[in-house]
C-alpha cells in the first residue's frame, strides 16, 4: 500500500510517499514559503529534483497541488492509491503514549496542548485539516514526538518546582525526537540480531537540535530535552541546560524582557553563541582547523554535555549495551564522534578508526576490543511514521 508521511510547518510541508511494507520511498519533497510570494515546490523522483515557483496561499492549496503533481508525474495513477496519511505532530502532552488515528476528539486534544508547542502544533494541525479535506475518505494518523517518552517514570519526568505547576499547567519533562529515538533503538536491535526488549541503548540524536535518550528494553526511561526542546545538551543555536537564574540576571543587566532572553537562549546560543561564527558543525570544524579556539570550545562543550548524559543514563539503566549516533552531526561528523568516545574510556568503549570514517550509512563503529557497541544508525522518522500509520489503519 502507499502511505504519505507528512511534516507540516507554519509555512512549509515536507512529505514522503512510501510503499509499505517494503518501506520504499517512491517520491519525496517539500513545499516552502506557503502563504508568501513565490512559494517553491520541490519534488524528488528517481533521483531527480523538479522545482517550480508558484503561488500557494495556504496549506489546503499546497496539499491539492501535491496530490495533483503525484498524478501528473505518473507517480500514482489516482490519488485513491494512497491508503493513509501519517502526520508528525510535535506535542501530544500527556494525552498520547502512542500514535493514534485522528478523529475530532484527537484533533481537539492536539489543539489543547498548542500552548506547549506554539510554533509547531498549530502548523501540524493545519496540515492534518488540509489532508482531511483533500482525501476525505482516507485515514489520517498522528505520530507524536513526545509519545515515545511517556514511558518515563514519574521521578524522571517531574520537576522539583511547586507541584501545582504540574497539576495546573502540565509543567514536566516531555522530551522530543521520540519518533527518531524509537526508530533508531529498534534498528540497533536489528543490527545486533537481538530482541529490543533485551537491550539497554543510548541514542544520541545530534543535529541542529539534539537530544539523548536512554532506551531500556525498547522503552524510553529518560531523555535530555524537557518541558521544551531548549533543555538538555548544547545545540546549534540552543543553550541546553543552564542555571535558570541566568534569565533574570541577563534580563536585568541588559534591560531585556524575559521573552528576549529566551529568544537569545533558543536562537543565539549553543554552537553559534560560543563560536560567534555559525550554528553548523561543519563550519565550526573548518574554523577550528584554522586555529579558531572558540569554535573548538563550542564543540567540546557539547561533547562534554553528551558524555555527562551518557554517564547518567548508564547509571539509570544499570549498564549499556549499545550507543547509537544519529541525525546530521551524529551521522556525518566523525571528529565529533571521536571526541565523544574519548570521554568514555571508563566504559572500555573504543572506535575502529577506519569504520569511523563512515558518513550516513549503517555502520558498526566499534573496535574489536570495545565492550560497548558503537553504531552509526541513520534515522528515518518518515519510515517510522509510515509504519505506525500502517499498524493503526491495518
Amino acid at each position: 500500500m502507499k502511505i504519505i508521511a507528512v511534516n507540516a510547518g507554519s509555512s512549509s510541508l515536507k512529505f514522503q510517499l512510501l510503499t509499505m511494507p517494503e518501506e520504499k520511498v517512491v517520491a519525496s519533497g517539500v513545499i516552502e514559503r506557503i502563504g508568501l510570494p513565490n512559494a517553491v515546490f520541490t519534488i524528488k523522483l528517481n533521483g531527480e529534483k523538479h522545482s517550480d515557483t508558484v503561488d500557494i496561499p495556504d496549506h489546503t492549496h499546497a496539499v491539492d497541488l501535491l496530490l495533483k503533481q503525484l498524478v501528473d508525474l505518473s507517480i500514482v495513477e489516482s490519488i485513491d492509491e494512497i491508503e493513509g496519511v501519517g502526520h508528525r505532530v510535535v506535542h501530544g502532552g500527556e494525552h498520547f503514549s502512542d500514535s493514534v488515528v485522528i478523529d475530532e476528539t484527537v484533533a481537539e486534544a492536539i489543539e489543547s496542548v498548542s500552548d506547549l508547542a506554539p510554533l509547531h502544533n498549530p502548523a501540524n494541525l493545519t496540515g492534518i485539516r488540509a489532508f482531511q479535506k483533500a482525501l476525505p475518505n482516507k485515514p489520517n494518523v498522528a505520530v507524536f514526538d513526545t509519545a515515545f517518552h511517556q514511558t518515563m517514570e514519574e521521578d524522571a519526568y517531574i520537576y522539583s518546582t511547586p507541584y501545582e505547576w504540574y497539576e495546573k499547567y502540565g509543567v514536566r519533562k516531555y522530551g522530543f525526537h521520540g519518533t527518531s529515538h524509537k526508530y533508531v533503538s529498534q534498528k540497533v536491535a536489528d543490527m545486533l540480531g537481538r530482541d529490543v526488549k533485551t537491550l539497554k541503548t543510548i541514542v544520541l540524536h545530534i543535529g541542529n537540535g539534539a537530544s539523548i535518550c536512554a532506551v531500556d528494553g525498547g522503552k524510553s526511561v529518560d531523555t535530555s530535552m524537557g518541558f521544551t526542546p531548549l533543555a538538555g545538551i548544547s545545540m546549534g543555536t540552543r543553550s541546553g541546560d543552564i542555571d535558570p537564574a541566568i534569565v533574570e540576571f541577563i534580563s536585568t543587566k541588559e534591560n531585556k524582557t524575559v521573552q528576549q532572553v529566551m529568544n537569545d537562549l533558543n536562537k543565539s546560543s549553543g554552537y553559534l553563541g560560543i563560536s560567534r561564527i555559525s550554528s553548523d558543525s561543519r563550519d565550526l570544524w573548518d574554523a577550528a582547523g584554522k586555529g579558531d579556539e572558540k569554535s573548538l570550545l563550542a564543540i567540546k562543550k557539547q561533547v562534554k554535555m553528551i558524555a555527562d548524559y551518557i554517564g547518567a543514563y548508564i547509571m539509570t539503566m544499570g549498564g549499556v549495551d549499545a550507543i547509537a549516533f544519529t541525525a546530521g552531526v551524529g551521522e556525518n561528523a566523525p571528529e565529533t564522534r571521536k571526541l565523544i568516545v574519548e570521554r568514555l574510556r571508563s566504559l572500555d568503549a573504543a572506535l575502529d578508526e577506519e569504520a569511523n570514517k563512515a558518513r550516513g550509512v549503517e555502520t558498526d563503529l566499534s573496535s574489536k576490543d570495545s565492550k560497548v557497541k558503537l553504531l552509526l544508525v541513520p534515522t528515518n522518522e518518515e519510515v517510522m511514521i509510515a509504519r505506525d500509520t500502517v499498524r493503526l489503519i491495518g
